[in-house]
């Protein structure tokens, strides 16, 4: 694709970066075949391919409004048109990119405004968003529906089939020589769902890993670099390397990811930084350390590792895995090999509509999304619903009749 940027941005580090993958797409549009809100809505510029040509149009110095403002915030980021594409244009980074520009270029309302830099201090914030979901927990009673949904009740032990979220991580024994990984408690996970991290802990401490959470390090950045605010997304990556760097130095082996949306970022961090001269290399190195839990165990022995019992499971690969990551099927491989029933999953490729804020800022389109997800999941008949990520797991489960549950939880020892 030939292109023409204007001067605004032509010799910036944004502008060569946006030139290069714009050139990279031959408009083929083999991605709208796999754009969830493209199936639905059936325009082109809610597709790949006319997002790309908007946002071409808009780095050329045509003029930009509202509109081509709305329908890149319809986009999920979900980046199933990189599995697809056939030309590997980086569109994920192109999205972000174009996000940026068009809140300077287009600016939103005040009150927009106000809800985004709401949204990016609360949900970054662990201790503020543990207070504040108590507290909306205890008056969920009296809100409208819409607004509960957002506000999960307290989780249960689904059905039964879970050990219980209050059982303490096991402490590997003094002086027993083990192997040491960090983890990323993450900024929601605690709060919503406490189980998943003691639930990794215990098993990686069954394989004589040690898992450690450095009270230093806090939100990935996520949040901010997807509601076009890089800098306070780079903060959080350079704060996120300095608490990890002296255990890394020290021989920790890995950053284990339990939250799939968190890992794609951090597995980005040498991207974000790499003209930072203070951080580029260790930027580089954490994400070479960074990996998913998935990754982790699939590299162990898990013949000591038992089910409590089987179960029929219906298995939910979170968007940020499988086309953020390019991790696909090593959990669904852990889970049958451990005596797990996997059952068929149509469209399995496809978001859920949770994406990070997108429930949040798009509740029509994500609630659309949702639902069809959910048909799929529950068409086998599956005792329970898994996934990798806790913003899919909280989004699925606010609809679903059947239990959603983080797959390590289902992993006994």
């Amino acid at each position: 694709m030939q292109t023409h940027l204007a001067d605004f941005i032509r010799e910036t580090t944004q502008g060569r970066e946006a030139e290069a993958i714009l050139r990279s797409c031959v408009h083929c549009g083999f991605c709208n075949a796999t754009c969830p809100t493209y199936q639905l809505l059936g325009d082109e510029l809610d597709g790949p391919r006319g997002r790309i040509y908007l946002m071409k149009q808009m780095l050329e110095g045509q003029p930009v409004t509202a509109v081509t403002r709305d329908h890149l915030d319809r986009c999920l980021a979900c980046r199933n048109c990189e599995t697809t594409c056939p030309s590997g244009v980086q569109y994920g980074r192109l999205i972000d990119i174009g996000r940026e520009v068009v809140e300077r270029l287009a600016p939103r309302p005040a009150q927009e405004r106000l809800l985004r830099y709401g949204l990016r201090q609360v949900l970054g914030a662990p201790t503020l968003f543990a207070t504040l979901l108590k507290l909306g927990r205890g008056v969920r009673w009296a809100l409208p529906a819409s607004l509960q949904e957002h506000i999960p009740p307290m989780p249960t032990l689904a059905g039964g089939v879970l050990p219980p979220k209050s059982l303490p991580a096991p402490l590997l024994q003094r002086g027993e020589k083990s192997r040491r990984m960090l983890v990323l408690e993450g900024c929601v996970q605690p709060a919503l769902a406490p189980e998943t991290n003691r639930a990794a802990a215990r098993v990686l401490a069954h394989l004589g890993i040690e898992l450690i959470a450095i009270s230093e390090a806090g939100c990935c950045g996520a949040i901010d670099q997807h509601l076009a605010a890089p800098e306070a997304a780079q903060a959080a990556m350079r704060r996120n390397i300095d608490a990890w760097w002296p255990h890394l130095e020290a021989g920790a082996e890995a950053i284990v990811m339990t939250a799939s949306g968190c890992g794609s970022l951090v597995k980005e961090y040498g991207h974000h930084l790499r003209h930072d001269p203070a951080y580029a290399a260790k930027a580089a190195r954490v994400s070479a350390a960074t990996l998913d839990l998935a990754e982790v165990l699939a590299r162990e022995d898990l013949s000591a590792l038992r089910t409590r019992r089987p179960l029929r499971v219906a298995f939910h690969p979170p968007c940020s895995l499988q086309h953020g990551q390019k991790v696909r099927g090593m959990i669904e491989a852990i889970l049958a090999g451990l005596g797990h029933e996997l059952v068929p999953v149509t469209e399995a490729h496809l978001c859920c509509g949770s994406a990070g804020t997108y429930s949040l800022l798009q509740p029509v389109l994500a609630g659309q999304f949702r639902d069809r997800k959910l048909g799929h999941l529950q068409a086998g008949q599956p005792e329970l619903i898994a996934t990798a990520n806790i913003g899919c797991q909280s989004h699925l489960a606010a609809a679903s009749g059947v239990p959603v549950v983080h797959w390590i939880s289902l992993i006994q020892v």
